[in-house]
Protein backbone atom coordinates (compact mmCIF):
# COMPACT_ATOMS: atom_id res chain seq x y z
CA UNK A 1 0.00 0.00 0.00
CA UNK A 2 1.27 3.46 -0.78
CA UNK A 3 1.34 6.34 -3.24
CA UNK A 4 2.10 4.26 -6.31
CA UNK A 5 -0.32 1.38 -5.81
CA UNK A 6 -3.16 0.22 -3.55
CA UNK A 7 -2.79 -3.41 -4.64
CA UNK A 8 -3.40 -5.94 -1.89
CA UNK A 9 -3.18 -9.72 -1.58
CA UNK A 10 -6.33 -11.68 -0.81
CA UNK A 11 -4.78 -13.12 2.34
CA UNK A 12 -4.50 -9.59 3.76
CA UNK A 13 -8.17 -8.72 3.30
CA UNK A 14 -10.33 -8.08 6.35
CA UNK A 15 -14.15 -8.12 6.55
CA UNK A 16 -15.44 -4.58 6.05
CA UNK A 17 -12.66 -3.60 3.64
CA UNK A 18 -13.55 -1.41 0.65
CA UNK A 19 -12.00 -3.09 -2.38
CA UNK A 20 -11.95 -2.32 -6.07
CA UNK A 21 -10.65 -3.65 -9.37
CA UNK A 22 -9.82 -1.76 -12.54
CA UNK A 23 -11.80 -2.54 -15.68
CA UNK A 24 -11.08 -2.15 -19.40
CA UNK A 25 -7.46 -0.95 -19.40
CA UNK A 26 -7.87 1.17 -16.25
CA UNK A 27 -10.69 3.28 -17.70
CA UNK A 28 -12.69 2.91 -14.48
CA UNK A 29 -12.86 0.73 -11.36
CA UNK A 30 -15.60 -1.39 -9.85
CA UNK A 31 -16.02 -1.14 -6.06
CA UNK A 32 -17.47 -3.35 -3.33
CA UNK A 33 -17.39 -4.34 0.34
CA UNK A 34 -15.54 -7.50 1.31
CA UNK A 35 -17.67 -9.24 3.94
CA UNK A 36 -15.52 -12.30 4.60
CA UNK A 37 -15.50 -15.93 3.47
CA UNK A 38 -14.53 -14.89 -0.03
CA UNK A 39 -17.72 -12.86 -0.63
CA UNK A 40 -18.18 -9.28 -1.83
CA UNK A 41 -21.34 -7.15 -1.70
CA UNK A 42 -21.45 -4.62 -4.52
CA UNK A 43 -23.81 -2.41 -6.51
CA UNK A 44 -24.14 -3.04 -10.23
CA UNK A 45 -26.36 -3.12 -13.25
CA UNK A 46 -26.77 -5.90 -15.76
CA UNK A 47 -24.54 -6.08 -18.82
CA UNK A 48 -25.29 -3.43 -21.41
CA UNK A 49 -27.12 -1.14 -18.98
CA UNK A 50 -24.46 0.71 -17.01
CA UNK A 51 -24.60 4.09 -18.74
CA UNK A 52 -28.06 3.69 -20.14
CA UNK A 53 -27.58 3.91 -23.91
CA UNK A 54 -28.97 0.42 -24.37
CA UNK A 55 -26.18 -0.51 -26.79
CA UNK A 56 -23.01 -2.63 -26.70
CA UNK A 57 -21.16 0.62 -25.96
CA UNK A 58 -22.46 0.41 -22.38
CA UNK A 59 -20.76 -2.94 -21.94
CA UNK A 60 -17.44 -1.66 -23.32
CA UNK A 61 -17.29 1.56 -21.32
CA UNK A 62 -18.78 0.80 -17.95
CA UNK A 63 -19.48 -2.86 -17.30
CA UNK A 64 -19.59 -3.88 -13.67
CA UNK A 65 -21.58 -7.11 -13.81
CA UNK A 66 -19.80 -10.45 -13.16
CA UNK A 67 -18.18 -11.67 -16.34
CA UNK A 68 -19.21 -15.36 -16.41
CA UNK A 69 -21.36 -16.14 -19.44
CA UNK A 70 -24.77 -17.67 -18.81
CA UNK A 71 -23.61 -20.84 -20.58
CA UNK A 72 -20.73 -21.20 -18.12
CA UNK A 73 -21.92 -19.78 -14.78
CA UNK A 74 -19.78 -19.55 -11.66
CA UNK A 75 -20.12 -22.66 -9.53
CA UNK A 76 -20.45 -20.50 -6.37
CA UNK A 77 -22.57 -17.59 -7.61
CA UNK A 78 -24.50 -19.00 -10.54
CA UNK A 79 -25.32 -16.77 -13.52
CA UNK A 80 -25.14 -13.13 -12.37
CA UNK A 81 -24.40 -11.57 -15.76
CA UNK A 82 -27.85 -9.95 -16.01
CA UNK A 83 -28.43 -9.06 -12.37
CA UNK A 84 -28.57 -5.47 -11.22
CA UNK A 85 -28.84 -3.63 -7.93
CA UNK A 86 -27.00 -4.75 -4.80
CA UNK A 87 -25.69 -8.30 -5.18
CA UNK A 88 -23.34 -10.69 -3.40
CA UNK A 89 -20.61 -12.38 -5.44
CA UNK A 90 -17.53 -14.47 -4.81
CA UNK A 91 -14.35 -12.47 -5.04
CA UNK A 92 -13.40 -14.10 -8.36
CA UNK A 93 -16.64 -12.94 -10.00
CA UNK A 94 -16.20 -9.47 -8.49
CA UNK A 95 -12.66 -9.13 -9.84
CA UNK A 96 -13.59 -10.48 -13.30
CA UNK A 97 -9.97 -11.35 -13.91
CA UNK A 98 -8.59 -8.05 -12.63
CA UNK A 99 -6.22 -7.29 -9.78
CA UNK A 100 -7.36 -6.55 -6.24
CA UNK A 101 -6.94 -3.09 -4.68
CA UNK A 102 -7.79 -1.61 -1.28
CA UNK A 103 -9.49 1.80 -1.05
CA UNK A 104 -7.92 3.95 1.69
CA UNK A 105 -9.77 6.06 4.28
CA UNK A 106 -8.60 8.86 6.55
CA UNK A 107 -5.71 9.96 4.30
CA UNK A 108 -4.18 13.43 4.55
CA UNK A 109 -4.92 16.15 2.01
CA UNK A 110 -1.32 15.94 0.77
CA UNK A 111 -1.55 12.18 0.21
CA UNK A 112 -4.92 12.59 -1.49
CA UNK A 113 -3.50 15.09 -3.99
CA UNK A 114 -0.46 12.95 -4.73
CA UNK A 115 -2.81 10.11 -5.66
CA UNK A 116 -3.81 11.87 -8.85
CA UNK A 117 -6.23 9.16 -9.99
CA UNK A 118 -9.64 9.49 -8.37
CA UNK A 119 -11.54 6.63 -6.77
CA UNK A 120 -8.62 5.26 -4.72
CA UNK A 121 -8.78 7.09 -1.38
CA UNK A 122 -10.63 9.71 0.66
CA UNK A 123 -10.11 12.03 3.61
CA UNK A 124 -13.29 10.65 5.20
CA UNK A 125 -12.99 8.32 8.18
CA UNK A 126 -14.38 4.79 7.96
CA UNK A 127 -16.79 3.44 10.54
CA UNK A 128 -16.17 0.13 12.31
CA UNK A 129 -16.13 -3.08 10.23
CA UNK A 130 -19.28 -4.23 12.04
CA UNK A 131 -21.19 -1.11 10.98
CA UNK A 132 -19.86 -1.36 7.43
CA UNK A 133 -20.93 -4.99 7.02
CA UNK A 134 -24.31 -4.27 8.61
CA UNK A 135 -25.03 -1.49 6.09
CA UNK A 136 -23.90 -3.59 3.15
CA UNK A 137 -25.97 -6.59 4.27
CA UNK A 138 -29.03 -4.43 4.93
CA UNK A 139 -28.79 -2.88 1.46
CA UNK A 140 -28.30 -6.33 -0.07
CA UNK A 141 -31.79 -7.14 1.23
CA UNK A 142 -33.40 -3.75 0.58
CA UNK A 143 -31.59 -2.14 -2.36
CA UNK A 144 -29.75 1.13 -2.93
CA UNK A 145 -32.01 2.86 -5.42
CA UNK A 146 -31.42 3.26 -9.13
CA UNK A 147 -27.94 3.13 -10.63
CA UNK A 148 -26.62 6.47 -11.90
CA UNK A 149 -23.09 6.77 -13.23
CA UNK A 150 -22.52 10.23 -11.71
CA UNK A 151 -24.76 10.30 -8.64
CA UNK A 152 -25.37 6.73 -7.47
CA UNK A 153 -22.78 4.24 -8.69
CA UNK A 154 -20.81 1.34 -7.20
CA UNK A 155 -18.29 3.65 -5.51
CA UNK A 156 -21.10 5.77 -4.02
CA UNK A 157 -22.63 2.60 -2.58
CA UNK A 158 -19.36 1.40 -1.10
CA UNK A 159 -18.42 4.76 0.41
CA UNK A 160 -21.87 4.99 2.00
CA UNK A 161 -21.41 1.53 3.51
CA UNK A 162 -18.05 2.62 4.93
CA UNK A 163 -19.07 6.04 6.26
CA UNK A 164 -22.87 6.35 6.36
CA UNK A 165 -22.49 9.71 4.59
CA UNK A 166 -24.93 10.93 1.95
CA UNK A 167 -24.84 13.99 -0.29
CA UNK A 168 -28.06 15.92 0.29
CA UNK A 169 -27.81 18.47 -2.53
CA UNK A 170 -29.07 17.68 -6.04
CA UNK A 171 -26.77 19.97 -8.03
CA UNK A 172 -23.51 18.06 -7.71
CA UNK A 173 -22.02 14.61 -8.19
CA UNK A 174 -22.41 11.94 -5.53
CA UNK A 175 -19.70 10.53 -3.30
CA UNK A 176 -17.76 8.86 -6.12
CA UNK A 177 -14.15 9.97 -6.51
CA UNK A 178 -14.10 8.61 -10.06
CA UNK A 179 -17.04 10.76 -11.14
CA UNK A 180 -15.51 13.78 -9.40
CA UNK A 181 -12.21 13.18 -11.20
CA UNK A 182 -13.86 13.00 -14.62
CA UNK A 183 -15.71 16.25 -14.00
CA UNK A 184 -12.61 17.86 -12.48
CA UNK A 185 -10.60 16.98 -15.57
CA UNK A 186 -13.26 18.47 -17.84
CA UNK A 187 -13.41 21.59 -15.68
CA UNK A 188 -9.63 21.98 -15.75
CA UNK A 189 -9.56 21.83 -19.54
CA UNK A 190 -12.61 23.85 -20.48
CA UNK A 191 -13.81 25.98 -17.58
CA UNK A 192 -10.88 27.61 -15.83
CA UNK A 193 -10.33 31.30 -16.76
CA UNK A 194 -6.74 30.85 -15.50
CA UNK A 195 -5.87 29.05 -18.74
CA UNK A 196 -5.79 32.45 -20.45
CA UNK A 197 -2.93 33.62 -18.22
CA UNK A 198 -0.37 31.58 -20.13
CA UNK A 199 0.09 30.35 -23.67
CA UNK A 200 2.97 27.91 -23.15
CA UNK A 201 2.23 24.21 -23.06
CA UNK A 202 3.99 23.74 -19.72
CA UNK A 203 2.09 26.68 -18.24
CA UNK A 204 -1.24 25.37 -19.46
CA UNK A 205 -0.40 21.92 -18.12
CA UNK A 206 0.52 23.35 -14.69
CA UNK A 207 -2.65 25.46 -14.52
CA UNK A 208 -4.81 22.57 -15.68
CA UNK A 209 -3.32 20.13 -13.19
CA UNK A 210 -3.69 22.64 -10.37
CA UNK A 211 -7.36 23.17 -11.16
CA UNK A 212 -7.86 19.42 -11.44
CA UNK A 213 -6.35 18.84 -7.99
CA UNK A 214 -8.39 21.59 -6.35
CA UNK A 215 -11.61 20.35 -7.94
CA UNK A 216 -10.94 16.80 -6.79
CA UNK A 217 -10.14 17.88 -3.24
CA UNK A 218 -13.22 20.04 -2.71
CA UNK A 219 -15.41 17.25 -4.12
CA UNK A 220 -14.08 14.61 -1.73
CA UNK A 221 -16.67 13.21 0.68
CA UNK A 222 -14.35 13.94 3.59
CA UNK A 223 -14.11 17.67 2.73
CA UNK A 224 -17.41 18.76 1.25
CA UNK A 225 -20.10 20.24 3.50
CA UNK A 226 -23.23 19.07 1.67
CA UNK A 227 -23.15 15.65 3.37
CA UNK A 228 -24.77 14.18 6.44
CA UNK A 229 -24.81 10.89 8.32
CA UNK A 230 -27.92 8.88 7.49
CA UNK A 231 -28.83 5.57 9.18
CA UNK A 232 -29.30 2.82 6.63
CA UNK A 233 -32.84 2.09 7.83
CA UNK A 234 -33.80 5.71 7.22
CA UNK A 235 -32.12 5.65 3.81
CA UNK A 236 -34.14 2.64 2.71
CA UNK A 237 -37.35 4.04 4.20
CA UNK A 238 -36.84 7.35 2.40
CA UNK A 239 -36.12 5.60 -0.89
CA UNK A 240 -39.30 3.56 -0.58
CA UNK A 241 -41.28 6.69 0.26
CA UNK A 242 -39.86 8.55 -2.75
CA UNK A 243 -40.70 5.62 -5.01
CA UNK A 244 -44.26 5.50 -3.70
CA UNK A 245 -44.60 9.25 -4.23
CA UNK A 246 -43.40 8.90 -7.82
CA UNK A 247 -45.88 6.09 -8.52
CA UNK A 248 -48.67 8.16 -6.98
CA UNK A 249 -47.81 11.16 -9.12
CA UNK A 250 -47.75 8.97 -12.25
CA UNK A 251 -51.15 7.55 -11.33
CA UNK A 252 -52.55 11.04 -10.89
CA UNK A 253 -51.17 12.04 -14.29
CA UNK A 254 -52.91 9.07 -15.91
Amino acid sequence: MGVLSNKIERDNLKPGDHIYSWRHAYIYAHHGIYVGEGKVIHFTRGGGLEIGTGTVLDRIIVSSSPSHHSDNPCTRCGDQSKLDGVISSCIDCFLSGGDLYLFEYGVTAGFFLVKARGGTCTLAISDSPEEVIYRASYLLQNGFGGYDIFKNNCEDFTIYCKTGLLVYTTISVGRSGQAASFLAAASAVFSSPLRFLTTSFSGLAAVGYGMYCVSRLVSDIGVRRDVKKVPVERLVSRAASDELETVTEMAKAD
